[in-house]
């Protein structure tokens, strides 16, 4: 299949404001119904994330023929920050929805509405982001949502961890922490992803990384039952950044009472950043089929 492919400096815009990629499929007179992807990456990493060589999401949709857009989130990339107070889970939401509007604008042609895939505080993003649209009507169709590296609860110990580092606006995680959190069990991963994956490292908006272990635990139950739309959820066993057990993954399918269809299941031999993994090549070809599912079903 031939594509196009768009690669933007750190400073271009591909909506609103932000910064981020772009794969655009060729065109075909023989598509099934199609989405519009659009991916939000999760803390301490850009819309690279998404797009490391070996372990590229943006790579997979478009050789599946789907239209894809990895932003960067606010304050990452090139992508302007919003206000501590905006920062939030909540915040980024209600921002992004608009950023949403535009993309559709700008590359929804041919396809039958936006589905979200977020990874980590992405993920929460992407949630909270459904659920709001259950009750905005924003001007797009959202078809359904994919998300991972997050579960119902954190360590209670991270909320005094994150609040203690000092006072400026990002903070950076040190590499081996970085790897020791990011990274599953020895032998579920190749060893020079690690490596390759520091060219979507990027410093964090600390008011973020302390929303998310200081709101979510207690949002997350009407978060997820407000969402209307079909979900994809995927969890690491193994995920050091999460409460995590078979009990809690089952409790998070369970808070998605409103959505007309959950696929959530945890995952063995992964860690935190799964896309980085031998899983995650299963995990983006089973979030990219998700995608077209709710694409056929979309009326």
């Amino acid at each position: 299949m031939n594509t196009s492919s768009f690669q933007p400096g750190p400073a271009a815009k591909v909506a609103g404001d932000l910064t981020g990629r772009v794969r655009l499929p060729g065109s075909s007179n023989s598509r099934p119904p199609l989405p519009l992807v659009v991916a939000l990456h999760g803390g301490t990493y850009t819309s690279r994330y998404f797009d490391i060589p070996g372990a590229s999401l943006l790579d997979r949709a478009v050789a599946n023929g789907i239209p894809v857009v990895a932003l960067d989130r606010p304050g990452y990339g090139g992508s302007p920050a919003l206000p501590a107070a905006q920062s939030t889970v909540k915040g980024q939401a209600t921002y992004l929805l608009k950023v949403l509007e535009d993309c559709w604008q700008r590359y929804g042609e041919g396809t039958r509405g936006i589905f979200l895939i977020g990874h980590s505080i992405g993920g929460a993003i992407t949630a909270s982001l459904a659920a709001e649209a259950a009750s905005a009507a924003p001007a797009f169709p959202l078809l359904g949502i994919a998300l991972s590296g997050m579960c119902l609860k954190t360590p209670p110990e991270h909320k005094p961890l994150w609040e203690s580092l000092p006072d400026t606006p990002t903070v950076e995680m040190p590499g081996p922490v970085k790897v020791q959190m990011m990274f599953g069990p020895a032998g579920s991963y190749h060893p020079a992803m690690v490596e390759a994956s520091q060219a979507a490292d990027a410093p964090a908006p600390k008011a973020e990384l302390v929303d998310i272990v200081s709101t979510w635990t207690d949002n997350a139950p009407a978060t997820l039952a407000a969402i209307r739309v079909p979900v994809h959820y995927r969890q690491s066993a193994q995920d050091p950044l999460w409460i995590m057990g078979a009990d809690e993954v089952a409790g998070f399918a369970r808070a998605l009472a409103h959505s007309p269809r959950v696929d959530a299941a945890m995952v063995q031999q992964t860690g935190h950043c799964m896309d980085f993994h031998h899983y995650g090549h299963t995990l983006q070809l089973q979030q990219l089929a998700f995608a077209l599912q709710c694409a056929c079903e979309a009326t």
